[in-house]
């Protein structure tokens, strides 16, 4: 399928999660990575933009009733087994007791956030 120049995409501007407790949410992936957001919005956003300008965010909807939960997000680290050691002495929960799975190409860990969301604690080989 073509596209035209002016609206095909060329990229990822954020990747967000719905929440069901903002602040909660906001503490917990404060935490995970490690430095406070680069923008919040009272009530309703937290992101947090990466050296690389990549941006990951969470967004409380203004009907919590439309809340789902999600999964797709990676989260790069440079020694998973650390990683995982880290986050799961703070509490954070993890697929299979944390058991690292191997691809051709990664190594990762399926975890959990508290709002119900997954994510993946990831390393490139």
């Amino acid at each position: 399928m073509a596209t035209a120049g002016a609206t095909r995409v060329k990229g990822v501007d954020a990747a967000y999660y719905m929440v069901k407790d903002i602040e909660r949410a906001t503490k917990f992936y404060t935490d995970l990575i490690g430095f406070d957001p680069t923008l919040t919005v009272p009530g309703s956003v937290a992101e947090w933009t990466f050296p690389g300008d990549e941006t990951f965010g969470v967004y409380q909807p203004e009907d919590a009733g439309k809340w789902t939960p999600s999964y797709g997000m990676l989260f790069a680290v440079g020694d998973i087994k650390s990683a995982l050691a880290d986050y799961m002495q703070r509490g954070v929960r993890f697929d299979d007791d944390g058991e690292i799975a191997e691809s051709p190409v990664c190594y990762m860990a399926i975890a959990h956030d508290t709002e119900g969301n997954k994510f993946i604690v990831h390393q490139r080989k």
